[in-house]
């Protein structure tokens, strides 16, 4: 259950804390005093989309912050697992939400940083907020397929992903044979293209890295000339004939050394091994610069074939591809595409054949899925018809009606449509509810739709927004007895502006509006007893509070608990 509410800076809102307990409980107050401003704040609780015009004139950001006390085997649990929010389910949930003069929200769950769509994940499995805007869901056939399956998931939940997985591949194979059709109007044109793309870059034989050793090869050849005269001076200026070289130069001055070393040895030794290391350096280098210069290939044919194939491949780069590799990707490609068109009418057929197959599973499974939505509808109709007797519509008759889509269609959400039919009074035909319902007749149908989906999705807080509008009389004490009633199973908060609703609530928080000179402030009170009896008072007689309404609040509250008892111990 939501135990505290923590309200800064919200619209004209400058400061609330409040404490909940277990039951029902209203909120009243005059029209415009911000009591909607409450369920504004569960809402961003829950994950609602906040906007800078929620913050409080003058001020930075606006804050809320609620608490929650959820069992450790509670479906929330499992969610903060997922989104990998580190909790234990010992301990209470913390929400914080901050939304700033800019219009940037801030979120925490037990003070770790969540975005928007975690948040909500989470809010759903806590709040469920339920204004008058939502009746026109009830309105829309469209919608009445979701209700159903809502109802019905614990029965259907799996078929109805298996179905959703067999519509998807379906979907897939019909695109893919449609795609298989199209390519049937080019195909000849791109037949003849691909072949004669295939053969040309195929002929050339083309290898990774060919062009840059080609291109390696073509350097050398084009410069061999120039490289075999410089090689051949080079050598004969180290060793050339009629001892011209440097080398015998550098002989005869080792010779020389070598005759003295022994004279001076600590200075010429040393001197004499340097000499004798360059000069066989240098004879070692001669060696090497004769066997290159006899090595100087000249092959001007070979050139010519190097600069013919590396035409050739130019001219395929600027056709396929900017690289060998990407021309070679290219050509895997189109041999690919090429089998495609190639084998075409099989590969048309084949899916064909995949797609009627799994069609017919689809079918089978739709069927299925169909039968289950039908078994569920009866019960739901008499589920619906059983809470509308306890909201003074005991003759209302109700029907789920299920029909099958035009023209065998199928869709991802199955094969039926869904409508929701009623008949209010006695002889009357079931007509669809858009057509006939009332205001408070769809008040009471919400509310007992609410009453049975309380007890299947576990979610602990339940607000209604004011959902009695337009309702008075029996159906009033009627729709306040079963909020009550609902408030065994889950925490119920209601806006309410009619008295039989207020009487019968566990807690009574009045919310009123008040100047302090150029400013509004809302305030928030947790009413004791006798703050109960004037608030109630001034519900049934409106500005004016007599010693008439303050005993007929009193009668009420007493009546009120007397109904909740007997209902408690039965």
């Amino acid at each position: 259950m939501l135990t505290e509410l923590s309200i800064r800076n919200l619209a004209v809102i400058e400061a609330v804390s409040l404490t909940f307990h277990r039951g029902f409980h209203v909120l009243t107050g005059e029209t415009g005093a911000g009591k909607s401003i409450i369920i504004d704040a569960l809402g961003l609780v829950a994950g609602g989309r906040g906007a800078s015009d929620l913050v409080r004139y003058g001020c930075e950001k606006a804050e809320i912050e609620a608490q929650f006390d959820v069992s450790p085997t509670h479906p929330v649990w499992a969610v903060f697992e997922r989104i990998g929010i580190e909790a234990s389910p010992d301990e209470t949930i913390v929400v914080r939400r901050e939304i700033s003069a800019q219009g940037k929200s801030t979120s925490r769950l037990n003070g770790q940083l969540v975005n928007l769509t975690m948040l909500r994940e989470v809010g759903d499995c806590l709040v469920n907020i339920h204004g008058q805007h939502e009746h026109q869901s009830l309105m829309k056939p469209e919608e009445h397929l979701h209700w159903l399956d809502m109802y019905a998931a614990d029965r259907i939940g799996a078929l109805k992903s298996q179905y959703e997985e067999a519509y998807d591949r379906y979907t897939e194979l019909r695109k893919e044979w449609a795609q298989l059709e199209d390519t049937g109007k080019r195909a000849l044109q791109m037949a003849d293209l691909y072949r004669f793309q295939i053969e040309e870059i195929s002929a050339a034989q083309l290898k990774i890295g060919e062009d840059e050793s080609l291109l390696e090869e073509k350097r050398k050849l084009s410069n061999a000339e120039k490289c075999y005269q410089s090689v051949a001076d080079a050598y004969d200026a180290l060793y050339g004939s009629n001892k011209g070289g440097a080398l015998s130069a550098i002989g005869k001055a080792m010779h020389r050394v070598e005759d003295i070393a022994s004279v001076d040895a600590n200075v010429l030794k040393p001197l004499l091994e340097q000499i004798q290391t360059a000069f066989y350096q240098l004879e070692d280098a001669a060696f090497q610069l004769r066997d290159y210069r006899d090595n100087v290939e000249f092959n001007p044919a070979r050139l010519d074939e190097i600069e013919t194939r590396l035409d050739l491949i130019s001219t395929l780069r600027r056709k396929y591809g900017d690289t060998v590799a990407d021309i070679l990707a290219y050509l895997q490609s189109i041999q690919v595409e090429m089998d495609v068109l190639d084998n075409k009418e099989e590969k048309r057929e084949a899916l064909r054949q995949a797609a009627e197959k799994q069609r017919e599973r689809l079918m089978q499974l739709g069927e299925q899925l169909s039968e289950a939505r039908r078994a569920a509808s009866e019960q739901l109709a008499r589920e619906i018809e059983q809470e509308l007797k306890g909201l003074h519509m005991e003759r209302t008759r109700f029907e789920v009606q299920l029909e099958r889509l035009e023209g065998g269609k199928a869709t991802r959400e199955g094969l039926d449509k869904v409508e929701f039919l009623i008949a209010a009074n006695p002889g009357e035909p079931l007509r669809p509810m858009a057509k006939i319902a009332s205001g408070g007749e769809l008040s009471r149908i919400m509310l007992a739709m609410k009453a049975i989906f309380s007890r299947l999705d576990r979610i602990p807080v339940l607000v209604f927004d004011e959902v009695d509008t337009g309702v008075s009389g029996r159906a009033a004490q009627a729709i306040a007895e079963k909020m009550s009633f609902l408030s065994r199973h889950c925490q119920v908060f209601s806006i309410t502006h009619l008295p039989q609703v207020a009487c019968m609530a566990d807690a009574h928080y009045a919310i009123h509006k008040t100047v302090d000179g150029e400013r509004t402030f809302t305030r928030v009170t947790d009413l004791q007893p006798q703050e109960r009896i004037r608030e109630l008072a001034r519900m049934l007689g409106g500005v004016e509070v007599t010693e008439t309404t303050l005993s007929h609040a009193r009668e009420m509250i007493e009546l009120a608990n007397e109904k909740k008892m007997s209902a408690n111990a039965s």
